[in-house]
């Protein structure tokens, strides 16, 4: 009997654990303003903390996110971010706010993934095709058309992406449930790592010459660098 209790509790303690470290720490204060001055400051998750008596009403706030991004770019799509690098009080809170602008006829965010934080999108104007992919070895295609209003979930760790299908400006506003959740874009990793990955693994993997293979990270190297 003490051996099935022994087990249940260490089942029990083992979700607990997976429960815990799936989304940003829990904060223990009511706020814990990001500062980049370690004098005097306090270490937490990542950054320093301001003496809660200094913060002022500026920490938790941002402007512009009326304002359309510049989408004139290769894939005809941009991202600004809402995180704890533009606002401070965003520090051990586990949220943070992205508007994204897409180009007519095509514009593009690219296959992406955020490492530490589910996504949900809703669209604001015009028509988004939308989806993510499951893991291995089902790698299964969730996708949606979606329209002004309509609301789509990315769940944390999944390859996801949105294109516009429309012939007007498209945008969406995305809440992620991380203060700081990063983005991998698939292709700008894999051909335009620094330094970049060996051209025989990349052939082999993705199944192309290698001097394909090559032509690819010369792009990809340049546009992230």
């Amino acid at each position: 009997m003490k051996g099935v209790q022994f087990l249940v509790a260490f089942v029990l303690l083992a979700l607990a654990s997976k429960l815990v470290s799936a989304s940003d720490p829990s904060p223990l204060q009511d706020f814990c303003v990001a500062i980049n001055d370690t004098k005097d400051g306090v270490f937490v998750n990542g950054k320093f903390c301001k003496d809660p008596k200094l913060a002022t009403a500026e920490d938790f706030f941002l402007p512009g996110l009326n304002i359309p991004g510049n989408t004139s770019n290769q894939v005809g799509s941009m991202v600004t971010p809402a995180n704890v690098q533009q606002i401070p009080g965003l520090n051990t809170l586990g949220i943070s706010l992205v508007r994204i602008d897409y180009a007519p006829y095509g514009g593009l965010n690219p296959p992406h993934t955020h490492p530490r934080a589910t996504e949900i999108l809703v669209v604001v104007e015009g028509t988004l095709s939308v989806g993510f992919v499951t893991s291995n070895t089902d790698n299964r295609l969730f996708t949606k058309v979606l329209y002004p209003g309509d609301v789509f979930v990315f769940p944390e760790g999944m390859v996801h992406f949105q294109f516009n299908i429309g012939s007007t400006n498209a945008v969406a506003f995305a809440a992620l449930s991380s203060q700081n959740p990063g983005v991998i874009t698939i292709a700008n990793a894999v051909f335009g790592s620094d330094p970049a990955i060996n051209p025989d693994v990349l052939a082999k993997a993705v199944q192309l010459d290698q001097n394909i293979v090559k032509q690819l990270q010369s792009r990809f190297w340049w546009d992230n660098n």
